[in-house]
């Protein structure tokens, strides 16, 4: 039965775009043919764009990823000895009904590691200490490999938790062939993550890698289909990028990084007290965005960046607010405040040095939100300036490109999807665009989403402090204005 609804929505879906296709009268293409050559223009720079990036996704999945991770397995078994790995997890108000499975994850882990392992747990509250040392002591296997050190600290910030726990390890003395694992306190490793990971580090460029990631949420609804789809758009890019062994971010929930790099001083210093030089906004300190710190330090050291697409992470995500909205909202200006506040200065390397691909992956993610918004735009102008039953048209081509673009994205996954996907696939790209161009100009914006603690908000602002919230304000919508005059020269209107 369930088979039979999930056709039908899939039936109707494509019945509507056809029924909303076929209320366009004759000629009407031709009346509005500005329009159409400025959104046939949009569409091939991004569908262009979407479709080099499942290209390679595919070329490295099926044909890169499997022989390069045969070379490193041949170089890793010639070695006398296997890496030691440093788990480095960091927990702060989470539930004991995540902690829990986390920990045990964890501990399976480390105890399966060939040279042993030591396990650093950053934590604030003293029953969150009293709790893992419980999971360790009643682990239902052989944990005299495994070292587990609880670093209880003050509640300051996850940046102050991991340079505290990386100074502990960096007492250790690591090598350039041990390994540290970053764990968030909210994610499940894999039970063989020391084994699948430390082969590739016999590659003396590779600095870090990053794996999938998958979630559970235990609630059905938008929220886990818009994160698993999320994750499904990032299996895509991510295999796009691993390609050229440079991704775009070292996820926090759990990525691995070479010893030696991850216990260097300049490493720890970069991850507590990152930050950026704002013409505009002064010194902007990053609160958030740990997992961006990270990655720029390697890439502007010249390390590359693996994906491991056959190795997954589980993280057990919560929704932050009640709604679905409020919820994507809150997540969005986190996750675009991070990418935005560190792909700048990137772009400020040379193309030589990370990579031309690269490169233009990091520019095209600061023009993607003014592109994308443009196709609106031009919509609503060619609807109210020549033809209302634009509108429709433009709706059933939507309709049909997103769910091609779904379709693509679930057959890399080698699974269907749910007719919402193609929604929430433009919500996120619409309502993203409109995320990014409002914390572009406001970069100084930082929250956690589970802590209290952030930075740039409206609560006794001084006046320095207003003068600049009323100039994020007027740029950004002199920009918004800016683009709109643009696409009405480009559509005739003016």
């Amino acid at each position: 039965m369930a088979m039979v609804l999930h056709v039908l929505s899939h039936l109707a879906f494509l019945s509507a775009a056809a029924l909303l296709a076929g209320t366009v009268p004759a000629g009407l293409l031709g009346d509005v043919k500005e329009t159409v050559l400025v959104l046939g223009f949009l569409g091939m720079w991004r569908y262009s764009w979407a479709a080099i990036n499942f290209t390679r996704a595919v070329i490295f999945r099926r044909f890169t990823y499997p022989r390069r991770k045969a070379r490193a397995q041949a170089r890793y078994d010639q070695k006398t000895v296997d890496a030691h790995a440093f788990f480095l997890v960091t927990s702060y108000m989470i539930e004991s009904s995540v902690t829990v499975p986390v920990y045990r994850s964890i501990f399976t882990a480390a105890a399966n590691a060939s040279n042993g392992a030591t396990i650093v747990a950053s934590v604030v509250d003293g029953a969150d200490a009293r709790l893992i040392q419980q999971i360790y002591a009643t682990m239902p296997m052989n944990m005299a490999s495994v070292n587990l050190v609880v670093d209880r600290i003050p509640g300051t910030g996850k940046r102050d938790a991991l340079a505290k726990s990386l100074s502990l390890i960096a007492r250790q003395c690591p090598t350039k062939n041990d390994i540290v694992l970053f764990v968030d306190g909210d994610s499940c490793v894999p039970e063989d993550i020391v084994a699948q990971s430390a082969p590739f580090f016999t590659n003396p460029k590779i600095g870090a890698l990053t794996t999938d990631e998958e979630v559970e949420i235990p609630t059905p609804g938008l929220f886990r289909d818009w994160f698993e789809l999320r994750f499904d758009q990032r299996q895509v890019m991510m295999c796009s990028m691993g390609l050229s062994n440079r991704v775009l971010t070292l996820t926090g929930r759990m990525s691995v990084f070479r010893a030696d790099l991850a216990t260097d001083p300049d490493f720890i210093s970069a991850v507590q007290t990152d930050y950026i030089d704002h013409w505009r906004l002064g010194r902007v300190n990053f609160l958030t965005g740990d997992d961006k710190s990270t990655w720029f330090w390697l890439m502007k050291n010249g390390y590359q960046m693996a994906y491991l697409p056959d190795v997954a992470s589980s993280s057990m995500e919560t929704q932050p607010k009640p709604s679905f909205f409020a919820s994507a909202t809150v997540l969005m200006v986190r996750w675009f405040g991070n990418m935005l506040r560190t792909n700048g200065r990137a772009l400020e390397l040379p193309a030589s040095h990370i990579g031309y691909f690269t490169w233009w992956s990091i520019f095209d993610q600061r023009i993607s939100m003014w592109t994308t918004l443009a196709g609106p735009i031009c919509m609503i102008i060619a609807a109210i300036f020549y033809d209302p039953m634009v509108v429709p048209v433009y709706i059933s081509w939507v309709m049909v490109t997103r769910y091609v673009f779904c379709t693509g994205i679930c057959l890399f996954r080698g699974r269907s999807f749910p007719i919402v996907y193609p929604f929430l696939l433009y919500f996120g790209q619409l309502f993203g665009a409109l995320v990014k161009s409002y914390v572009v100009f406001r970069l100084d914006r930082q929250k956690w989403t589970r802590q209290t603690t952030a930075t740039g908000g409206q609560a006794r602002q001084t006046l320095g402090k207003r003068i600049s919230s009323a100039g994020s304000a007027y740029l950004h919508l002199l920009t918004i204005g800016w683009l709109t005059v643009g696409v009405l020269y480009l559509t005739g209107v003016v």
